[in-house]
């Protein structure tokens, strides 16, 4: 095992120390900005007056909590309105939680004025989120997909773990994985994929890069840093910011030559 993967991994440990210690304070979800006053509509921060808003998804048997500092970072730096959503433990279908995500995707434009939104999915979230895009007609709402260690190829994880529903539903030959492998034709949505060389949930590290010809895609690769390090990694959270920028300013059909330092 080289030098940089053990370093990884004692990151990811000292990470998930940490993370349990704030896993309570994400257990319940959040509760949405209060309504504007009466005769306020016409100052909500629709398109052309700020930028669109921002929606936070965690993986599997996580919550909102892990994205503590990834939230404060896209709000020192203009995101005006970010929302970390949970998705219920209970669920044991991505299909289900897809079409739990586009009512939240409705409800969230309807408030704030916007008709489209921005997505960054961690792990299973991304993929969540992939799926609403692509199979649930969400690429008319979301104008940009992040995803963080996300196994868009499905991931051989260990046969422990595939005890559950949903990570059998992240394996290769997944119905899932082959539903989003189908064409994708006039698919809206731009999809930006941060992907580690030391990721040790994604078996082998590539799965967790978006290959799909119908699709607008950037794949980045990522250095050194494992699975649960990629949500709350400064450098990440910096990539990310940069991707949803160049998002914005690349035109339709270019968005392929961007590039983040």
């Amino acid at each position: 095992m080289g030098l940089v993967r053990i370093r990884a991994i004692a990151l990811d440990l000292a990470i998930l120390a940490g993370h349990l210690l704030l896993y309570p304070t994400g257990l319940w979800q959040e509760r949405p900005p209060a309504p504007p006053p009466p005769g306020a509509a016409a100052r909500l921060p629709t398109e052309g007056r700020a930028r669109r808003p921002v929606l936070l998804l965690h993986g599997f048997i996580d919550n909102r909590s892990v994205f503590v500092l990834l939230r404060r970072s896209l709000g020192r730096h203009g995101r005006q309105h970010v929302e970390a959503l949970n998705h219920s433990p209970l669920t044991c279908d991505i299909r289900t939680a897809a079409a739990l995500l586009g009512r939240h995707v409705e409800e969230v434009c309807a408030r704030t004025g916007h008709s489209t939104v921005d997505i960054v999915g961690h792990s299973l979230g991304g993929l969540i989120a992939r799926y609403y895009v692509q199979r649930l007609g969400g690429d008319a709402r979301v104008h940009t997909l992040v995803t963080l260690g996300t196994p868009h190829a499905g991931t051989r994880v260990a046969p422990l773990l595939s005890a559950h529903p949903l990570v059998r539903q992240m394996c290769p030959n997944s119905d899932v994985i082959a539903e989003l492998r189908q064409p994708a034709p006039d698919c809206r949505t731009r999809f930006i994929s941060f992907w580690s060389d030391v990721d040790q949930l994604m078996i082998p590290a590539e799965v967790a890069r978006i290959d799909h010809p119908d699709v607008i895609a950037r794949n980045i690769r990522v250095n050194g840093i494992g699975h649960l390090a990629l949500p709350v990694h400064s450098a990440v959270a910096t990539g990310v910011r940069e991707a949803l920028d160049a998002a914005d300013e690349a035109p339709n059909g270019a968005f392929d030559a961007f590039s983040v330092a």
